[in-house]
Formats: C-alpha cells, sequence, structure tokens
C-alpha cells in the first residue's frame, strides 16, 4: 500500500476571514490504474471568492487534479518516497502543497493531508520566489503533431544533488516549463552545499501514457547570488598608530560578508563619514581582501593634535535586496594615535629675499633669518650654519643668524643668473638626534657701472692699392646693464697716431667705421681705440686695433711682407657684412 502525505514548508498567512480547507483521499492496497481511479479523493481548495476559473497542476505526469477537486492517479503507484506538488490558482489567489508517498506493503490507511493550503493574494505581492520560472524545455517528435504520437508531457526524473530537498523544482507537464517549488529559505545560497542543480528530464509523447516513447535531456539550474547580507566590520573598533609627518596606509579594517566574493554582492565600499574635516584620511578597498586601507594622505602634526576618531561605514558596490538593510555592524569607530618626531626647524619665509648694490663693501649686514622649532613642546634651541655658498661671499652667525659678506658681491660672476646669487642655509636644532630645516636666500644684486667696454674685432686687413679706404666695421659691448653700457663713444687715442692717417666715425649707439684718409705701405700697424660707455661716472677702455695693409693682386691677398695673418678680402668682406647684420 502507498499512501500520500502532504509537507507544506513557511505556510504563509492571510488575512482574510475565509479559512480554505482540504479534505482527506483514501487509497487501498493493490488498486489498479482502473480501480483507483474509480476511487476519487477530494481536495478541498477555496480562494474565498468561489474558486473562480480554479486550476489545478500537479508535478508528476502520473498524477492530476480535476475540476472539482479530486486527486486521481494515472498509473499504480509504486515509488515510496516520491514527492508531488499540487499548485493551486485562481485569479485572486495561488499556493502549492508538497505531497509525500509513505508507507509500505503492510500499512493500509488513509492519505491525511497534515495542513491545509494556504491563500495568498496575488496582488499583495505576497508571493516571493517558489513558483519562480527559471527555465524552459522543449521538445520535439517528428509524428504527427494533430495525433497523440507527438503529444508530448514532461517530467523530472533526477535532480542532483538531491538536498536540502529532493524535489526543489517542478515542471510543468505540459509547458515544460521548469519552476521552483520549495520555500525561499531552501533556495539560500548561502546555506545550500552546491549551488548547482542537474535534472534529467524526461520527455514522453502519447500525452505520458505507458505505451509512449521517451527521451531524456539534462536541465543545469545555477543559485545566482543576491546582496542578500550585508558587510559587517569584525569589530566595533580599529586602533592606528603613525608619526606625525608621515604618509600611506596606517590600518587595514576587516569585515565579512556571506554574499558571493566574486560579485558586487561581496565588494566593500568604505566611506569615511565623521572625523576628517581637514581630508588628512582616505580609504580605499584593498580588492583581493576586501579590507579597508586607511591611509594618511595629509601629515599630522601631534602639536596640534595627538588623536583622531573617524567614524566609517561599508556598503557593497551592489544594492541589498528590499527585505535586507544595514545594521549597527556596519560602521566601525578606528582611534589614531599620533606620535610626536623631532621635526627640523623651518625657515620663516623661505624663501628669503633680499635687494643689494653689487660691490657693497665687504661685512656688510644682509639680513637676520628667522627658523623656528615646530616641536614646541620639547624648548630646543637652534644653531644657524651655511650650507651652500657657490662664490664663498657670505657668512652667518650661528647664534642669532645674521648674515654679512664676507666678500665683494659681483653682478656679472658667473654665479649669478639673471641678477640673483642663491644661497642656501641650515638650521640645526638641540633634539637627540638633532634636526636640520633648510631656507633659501635670494640676493638681488642692482648694477654698478663696474665693467669697461670692449671692442670687437681686434684684427683687420686692408690693400695697399684699395680705392675704398675703409678698414674694418668695429662693435662695443659691455656685461653692465642699461644705463651703464650703450650709446658707446669711440675714438682714436691721439696721442699715439698722426690725425691725417685715420678716422673713425660713428655709424649708431654700438657699432663705428674705421677708415684711412690716405693708401699705406704693406706694414702692420696698431692703432689704439678708445671706447667708452654712458655710466655715471663712465668708463673707458684702450684696446690696440692691429691693421694689416697687404699686397692686392690679381685677387690674391699677399701678407707676406707684412709679418701679418693670411687673411684674404673675402675673409674681411664677410667679417664686415656679418657686423653689419647686427646693427
Amino acid at each position: 500500500m502507498q499512501c500520500l502525505k502532504e509537507e507544506i514548508h513557511s505556510p504563509r498567512q492571510t488575512s482574510m476571514n475565509c479559512v480554505p480547507q482540504v479534505g482527506t483521499m483514501q487509497c487501498a492496497s493493490g488498486l489498479s490504474r482502473k480501480e483507483y481511479r474509480s476511487r476519487t479523493e477530494l481536495v478541498t481548495f477555496s480562494d474565498c471568492k468561489g474558486n473562480n476559473k480554479l486550476h489545478y497542476e500537479v508535478s508528476s505526469p502520473y498524477f492530476k487534479v480535476n475540476d472539482d477537486g479530486s486527486l486521481v492517479a494515472l498509473k499504480n503507484i509504486t515509488a515510496v518516497g516520491k514527492t508531488l506538488f499540487v499548485h493551486a490558482r485562481t485569479p485572486h489567489a495561488e499556493d502549492m502543497a508538497e505531497l509525500v508517498i509513505v508507507g509500505g506493503k503492510d500499512i493500509q490507511g488513509s492519505l491525511q493531508v497534515t495542513q491545509p493550503f494556504g491563500i495568498n493574494r496575488v496582488h499583495r505581492g505576497t508571493l516571493v520566489s517558489t513558483w519562480t520560472t527559471v527555465m524552459r524545455m522543449t521538445a520535439f517528435d517528428a509524428d504527427d503533431p494533430a495525433t497523440d504520437n507527438a503529444l508530448l508531457r514532461y517530467n523530472i526524473r533526477q535532480q542532483t544533488p538531491d538536498k536540502p530537498s529532493p524535489n526543489m523544482f517542478y515542471i510543468d507537464p505540459e509547458k515544460g516549463d521548469i519552476v521552483t517549488v520549495v520555500s525561499p529559505a531552501l533556495l539560500d545560497r548561502e546555506t545550500l552545499e552546491n549551488p548547482k542543480y542537474e535534472l534529467i528530464i524526461e520527455a514522453q509523447d502519447m500525452a505520458g501514457l505507458d505505451v509512449g516513447l521517451t527521451g531524456t535531456a539534462t536541465a543545469t539550474i545555477m543559485i545566482d547570488d543576491k546582496n542578500d547580507h550585508s558587510p559587517k566590520f569584525t569589530k566595533k573598533e580599529f586602533q592606528a598608530t603613525v608619526e606625525e609627518g608621515a604618509v600611506g596606509v596606517i590600518v587595514n579594517l576587516t569585515v565579512e560578508d556571506k554574499d558571493d566574493p566574486a560579485t558586487g554582492a561581496w565588494r566593500a565600499a568604505y566611506t569615511i563619514i565623521n572625523g576628517n574635516p581637514g581630508q588628512s584620511f582616505e580609504i580605499h578597498t584593498n580588492p583581493q581582501t576586501n579590507e579597508g586601507m586607511l591611509s594618511v594622505v595629509k601629515p599630522l602634526d601631534y602639536e596640534i593634535s595627538a588623536f583622531h576618531t573617524l567614524l566609517i561605514k561599508v556598503e557593497n558596490e551592489d544594492p541589498l535586496v528590499p527585505d535586507v538593510s544595514y545594521g549597527p555592524s556596519s560602521t566601525a569607530t578606528v582611534h589614531i594615535t599620533v606620535l610626536d618626531v623631532n621635526e627640523g626647524p623651518v625657515f620663516y619665509p623661505d624663501p628669503m629675499t633680499v635687494t643689494r648694490q653689487e660691490n657693497i663693501s665687504v661685512g656688510s649686514v644682509l639680513l637676520t633669518v628667522n627658523a623656528t622649532d615646530p616641536d614646541s613642546l620639547q624648548h630646543q634651541t637652534i644653531r644657524y650654519s651655511v650650507y651652500k655658498d657657490p662664490a664663498g661671499w657670505l657668512n652667518i652667525n650661528p647664534i642669532n643668524g645674521t648674515v654679512d659678506t664676507m666678500a665683494v658681491l659681483d653682478r656679472e660672476s658667473p654665479f649669478v643668473h639673471n641678477s640673483v646669487y642663491t644661497a642656501l642655509f641650515l638650521a640645526i636644532d638641540s633634539g637627540n638626534p638633532p634636526a636640520t630645516g633648510t631656507g633659501t636666500l635670494l640676493i638681488t644684486l642692482e648694477d654698478v657701472n663696474d665693467n669697461a667696454p670692449f671692442i670687437y674685432p681686434t684684427v683687420a686687413e686692408v690693400c695697399d692699392d684699395a680705392k675704398n679706404l675703409s678698414v674694418v666695421i668695429l662693435g662695443a659691448s659691455d656685461k653692465d646693464l642699461h644705463p651703464n653700457t650703450d650709446p658707446f663713444k669711440f675714438e682714436i687715442h691721439k696721442q699715439a697716431v698722426p690725425d691725417k692717417v685715420w678716422k673713425v666715425s660713428k655709424i649708431n649707439n654700438t657699432h663705428a667705421l674705421v677708415s684711412l684718409l690716405q693708401n699705406l705701405n704693406k706694414a702692420n700697424y696698431h692703432l689704439p681705440i678708445m671706447v667708452t660707455d654712458s655710466g655715471k661716472p663712465p668708463m673707458t677702455n684702450i684696446t690696440d686695433l692691429r691693421v694689416q695693409v697687404c699686397s692686392c693682386k690679381n685677387s690674391k691677398v699677399d701678407c707676406n711682407a707684412a709679418g701679418a695673418l693670411h687673411l684674404s678680402m673675402t675673409s674681411l668682406l664677410l667679417i664686415c657684412l656679418f657686423t653689419l647684420a647686427f646693427l
């Protein structure tokens, strides 16, 4: 004998005054299909609205529920332990019951339904997870679709694994839709030993009768994760220490999350929600461990605050499902202790700037530097020294920081760039070990007319029979700045040469033309040129211009007789043209 017993998981409640009823079904040992069909047993179902358009579905093709609620078997019942699912549905309500075949050959009795079917109103949205369609199986039969030879019925032959229930799914025998038939609690991915289920699906023609032909296929169903677990800190308070002035990660905050680590339902996102007004801290997620890496990004000052307290919350990248919320364990407090270290003195201002004329007298005071020790609670003393003084011009008093000159300052020195001389000084405190601070001094040097101008070129050639008696175009330059440079004055130092042989004519503020008043014999001549700048007082320089009078025949220049350098007329012309190009 076999009997059917209903087992209902997570029965649902209803607010309706009408309580649905389910009657009992009787069966006797050794019933044939025909005999069993003749023994119809009623399942009483009520939606409290008249059961209009009531429809039943059974998970096994070997059973059916007629419109009047009678449960009948289409073949002999032989498998003790087989589970059936009966789904009752009207436009107003629906529910499902799980029926298990129990008993043995020596057992006689009746099929008892231990609990009535529950009723849920669909429009109230109380049905979640259970009876959800997950996939559709479709079989094809080459027989005439107008005959029962191609009328297919579907059945689940085997479920692997068979836990937590051997019947986790139901297949619509006519449509082939596979649906979940257990309570949502049994479909919790975090409680399943294996979230992967394989179902062997049988399709049988002849409307599922024993004489029909069958075919099988495997359906693989994966239970996907939903974000139904919020991340939780492993403890409510974390401790961290950091030296003042340091940056970097100071503590890793650990969390737990039961969701799938490969999804955004597990990955954590951290936020500092209090205690960070100066934005000195940042927190990022370690993608491998899901820990929150709390970092100092702006150095902390022990003298300002030795302690900091942060409130941090953790959330998931994906939103939680509607019936789950973030609880108190999704926030944690971090207590940070700042350690005092011996910091170097700080110059103020930095850089320091002064402006002085070049050539001021040795021993002139430039300024008194000022450095303070940030370690105000340690009451340390400071000593000063020169760190970098490229030209060796400066001296500093180690006690009071007074800087004076120990050499003449020269704006035209190669150590001066754009009229600015740069020196570095050290301030060293008395800590153990001592700490050092560096300050920069920028000295802007004002120009003094301390450089005489000079001429170029200093060698020239001319032919002894030249018709053009122009000798050379001279230019002048001065290392000083305006107004201590041009316009330059060019003259012949008349005390050394006759007045009726040479002539100097001004071209512009920086150039002049030297010419002959008559032809000269081949020889080397030294013409003293005096050039004077426009400074007050002016600076003058006298330079010998070496003029070589050469023999020029057949476009060849011969200066051998004059013992001169071999410069051709072409070279002389190029020099003149090059010089004029800068006029």
